[in-house]
């Protein structure tokens, strides 16, 4: 068991939420980049991937990488079922226990699951997130126009 480094998923998300790191390929074009922007944010502080076929979590290039790397539903399906390498998390419909470094779904017809955004401060009242294809840091979670949210606690890692 390895403890998740919120604090190098935070960083890497105030570093790159205004920018794009050219390591990735930048999905604004091809649906949106925001998931991909929090899986770069949660490997920073998870340190591993998944590489299980079709299952997994990973990016090697654009080509070679699974759809939980860039797809709102299947991060959330990985992250709620992985049982292996990489992260993990506990699915919340309620803000109490989050924390720096996790992760918040939004649906904005209420009905699908579209945008993915990392949590950088929370207290104070206030829930901050940092985000892609609706580029932002430090930016109120109260400022979106939302139907539902899903709040998802990354565990500590397994392997």
């Amino acid at each position: 068991m390895k403890t998740y480094d919120r604090a190098k998923t935070v960083a890497y998300a105030h570093q790159w939420a205004m920018l794009r790191n050219n390591r990735y390929l930048n999905f604004e074009n091809l649906g949106g980049d925001c998931t991909s922007f929090a899986s770069q944010c949660l490997h920073a502080g998870a340190g591993t991937m998944n590489y299980t076929p079709t299952t997994g979590w990973f990016y090697n290039t654009a080509s070679n990488r699974t759809a939980s790397w860039t797809g709102v539903e299947f991060l959330y399906k990985f992250l709620i079922n992985n049982k292996g390498a990489g992260p993990s998390a506990t699915e919340q419909s309620t803000p109490e226990g989050i924390k720096q470094g996790d992760i918040v779904q939004l649906s904005f017809d209420g009905v699908k699951f579209s945008h993915t955004a990392v949590i950088v401060e929370c207290g104070r009242g206030e829930i901050l997130v940092a985000a892609h294809t609706y580029d932002c840091d430090n930016r109120p979670l109260s400022s979106y126009e939302y139907k539902k949210l899903r709040f998802l606690h990354i565990n500590d890692i397994v392997k």
